[in-house]
């Protein structure tokens, strides 16, 4: 069976009694970021399980995981990121916000 792209679910379970954290993926990227790191680092991560359906799921240390949250552009920013990348490509653009940043 073949599933919509709003059912391939992206989940991140934690409780705050365990020291590790699990995530549960279809994205494609997503998969081989955590694919590379647990063969860096199978001390600190692994792959707990795949699907048929094209799902894996992988168990790290929860100190290992961090959610950045970022503020929204402002819109002089989001200009100078605009013009940039169209003028020298878009890790040009991003390494000037960086520096516009601090």
């Amino acid at each position: 069976m073949r599933l919509s792209k709003y059912e391939k679910e992206t989940i991140i379970l934690t409780s705050e009694g365990e020291d590790t954290i699990k995530i549960y993926t279809f994205n494609a990227s997503l998969k081989r970021r955590l694919a590379e790191y647990a063969k860096k680092y199978p001390e600190v991560a692994r792959l707990d399980r795949r699907t048929a359906e094209d799902s894996v799921t992988y168990v790290l240390k929860k100190s290992r995981v961090s959610i950045r949250l970022l503020p929204p552009l402002t819109e002089e920013r989001r200009k100078v990121f605009s013009d940039c990348g169209k003028k020298y490509g878009m890790n040009a653009g991003r390494r000037l916000l960086k520096q516009v940043a601090t």
